[in-house]
């Protein structure tokens, strides 16, 4: 039942100027609420010109891709704060809404304006835990200075994406092989802390993120699978209508695109025709660098007294980023960089995405697609071991191929680290930009677990004349207990009489090791792209077990290839034109071996003296 009520004309006149007012101060407030508009081609509004008590709007996306402006108050100035020259403008955080959550993680880089003029970009956090909310800014001065910085340089060449002195490095194989990447600054955690862009992965599950997250952190990345990536495939045409950015939006910083994401979002903090900076703060700090440059899409914010973050999509590549300093990120709209093609193929699956390319970032990311074709999928759990066969095709055409065989999803875990350093020793060349091509990896599940253990091994005698063989049985238990029995028989010739000589049972890689192939090789013993190559090419194969005699000896080697009982006179006179390049080393040289037990999994080191008579 609807009620009404009916109002006399009269006192319908006395409550007229009552609404009216209301009406009044509703459109008032209408007014005041509705955002100002963005400034376009703001001027700048120098530090010299700042001062305590200025009110200012910093613009940033809440959520979608709309800016929005939030207020702040100018508390004072840091003077070089962060080095000599690199102040930091310190401001309250006086809008409600960033009061409550504080400076967030991929704001940085958010715009300044201070009577219209831009000051700066939000870049760091004060404190964590406050109790009144403040943040960090860097000048505009700084933000310029970057730019001028990339205007001045050459791009990235050769290797795109480098920005670093890679072939410099003094090792090339080697189990320190250099991961570490420059970071941003990372200080106390009373201190100012730059709002480092949250790196979001897609096409990863949660269990391959987790077990990435330590690899991560040492490459200096805040890394989160909370989001994604609506981006078409790297292959995918470029749109027709010119990319645009305008100071406030988000963009990301992608280092990997396709099927696999990883991009870190931030904020523009200005345009001027084609070039954007942005951040405000390191990304990672690696210089000059060749990246792509994304567009992004805010999905939320997720508020924390520790530490707030947005939540964002990365979407279509949309220029390069060009600098990565510690004031800004400098990008150009427009085409982005040359990448890497990763493909990995399983019986079920293949995953093509593409990476930076940079030494010390493709290995991990190229080897995070393996290890989600492995972990990741459905098939995780029904294998009890996997085969990998890397394809690595450099620019010329040359492959390099190799194989590594683990034992179940645990084993495969576990190998992680020697897989990674198998690929490093690939694209961090030290003689040579001769930066992978592509990279294809095949991906075999086994049905039989590979792991197995040596159980017994027999040599038939120690001591045998010339022309006579040796018998070394060996037994083998795989992995559901069944032995498995070999005889391998080893040929004694006459010109092993009255040499010091040893019999090993052992792996490649021990085999590998007293046999005196280097941990690592200096870069003035390495001249040539082909004897890097090669040294590769000489290890072992890591699978199964080798049988061989082995004899103390000396090796003079040029480079990486080896001679042995080289008369004197000759190593004096080449050493004498070149001492670095060449080395004398003190080994145990196989002159006889075999392999056995390829496709399984074996550690064993044994050694028996063998003397050969006549």
């Amino acid at each position: 039942m609807m009620l009404f009520r009916a109002t006399s004309s009269a006192s319908w006149g006395r409550s007229r100027p009552l609404r009216v007012g209301l009406s009044l101060l509703a459109f008032a407030a209408a007014t005041l609420a509705a955002p100002a508009a963005q400034p376009v081609d703001a001027p700048l509004l120098p530090l010299s010109e700042l001062k305590a008590g200025m009110t200012g709007e910093v613009w940033t996306v809440f959520q979608g891709t709309e800016p929005e402006p939030f207020t702040v108050e100018v508390t004072g100035i840091a003077r070089n704060a962060l080095g000599p020259g690199k102040s930091l403008i310190l401001c309250r955080l006086t809008d409600p809404r960033v009061q409550l959550m504080g400076a967030v993680a991929g704001m940085s880089g958010s715009p300044l304006y201070i009577d219209g003029k831009l000051a700066g970009a939000l870049s760091y956090q004060v404190q964590r835990f406050e109790t009144v909310r403040f943040a960090g800014f860097t000048p505009v001065e700084d933000l310029l200075e970057v730019q001028r910085i990339a205007l001045n340089a050459p791009p990235a060449g050769g290797r795109p994406g480098s920005g670093t002195e890679a072939p410099s490095l003094p090792v090339v194989r080697s189990t320190e092989l250099d991961s570490t990447l420059p970071l941003a600054p990372r200080l106390s955690e009373g201190s100012l802390q730059p709002l480092t862009p949250v790196f979001t992965l897609g096409g990863i599950s949660p269990q391959v993120a987790a077990l990435f997250a330590d690899r991560f952190q040492a490459l200096g990345l805040q890394v989160s699978n909370l989001g994604g990536s609506d981006a078409p495939p790297a292959s995918a045409a470029a749109p027709a209508v010119p990319p645009t950015l305008r100071p406030g939006d988000a963009v990301a910083a992608a280092l990997a695109v396709g099927d696999i994401t990883l991009a870190g979002t931030g904020t523009v903090s200005q345009v001027q025709g084609s070039r954007v900076l942005a951040f405000g703060h390191p990304m990672l700090g690696l210089g000059t660098v060749a990246v792509p440059m994304a567009s992004a899409e805010i999905i939320t914010i997720l508020p924390s007294n520790l530490s707030s973050f947005k939540l964002s999509n990365t979407g279509r590549v949309i220029g390069t980023v060009r600098q990565d300093r510690l004031s800004a990120i400098y990008g150009e709209l427009g085409e982005g960089p040359e990448l890497m093609p990763v493909t990995v193929r399983t019986p079920t699956r293949t995953l093509q995405f593409s990476t930076v390319r940079h030494p010390r970032l493709t290995p991990t990311i190229a080897t995070l697609g393996v290890t989600q074709a492995v972990l990741g999928s459905n098939d995780a759990g029904l294998a009890e071991g996997f085969r990998v066969a890397s394809h690595v095709t450099l620019r010329d055409g040359r492959e390099m191929t190799h194989e590594a065989l683990f034992a179940g999803p645990q084993g495969f875990n576990s190998g992680l680290e020697s897989f990674v350093r198998r690929l490093t020793t690939w694209v961090q060349n030290p003689v040579e930009e001769v930066f992978p091509s592509k990279i294809v990896f095949e991906v075999e599940p086994l049905a039989a677990n590979p792991a197995g253990s040596l159980d017994i091994v027999q040599v038939s005698r120690r001591t045998v004349a010339a022309g006579e063989t040796v018998d070394v049985s060996l037994t083998l238990r795989d992995y559901q207990g069944t032995p498995i029995r070999h005889l391998v028989t080893v040929p004694v010739p006459a010109e092993w009489i009255g040499r010091a000589l040893d019999l090993v049972v052992t792996t490649g890689a021990e085999l590998d090791r007293i046999s005196g192939l280097p941990e690592g090789y200096s870069v003035a013993q390495i001249r040539t792209i082909d004897a890097y190559l090669d040294a590769l090419e000489r290890e072992r194969r890591s699978d199964g077990l080798y049988v061989a005699v082995v004899e103390k000896n000396a090796a003079f080697v040029d480079q990486t290839t080896p001679t042995y009982d080289l008369p004197g006179s000759f190593e004096r006179i080449a050493r004498g034109s070149d001492e670095a390049r060449f080395q004398r080393r003190e080994v145990l040289r196989p002159i006889w071996e075999q392999h056995i037990f390829p496709g399984k999994l074996i550690s064993a080191a044994v050694r028996r003296p063998l003397v050969v008579t006549d």
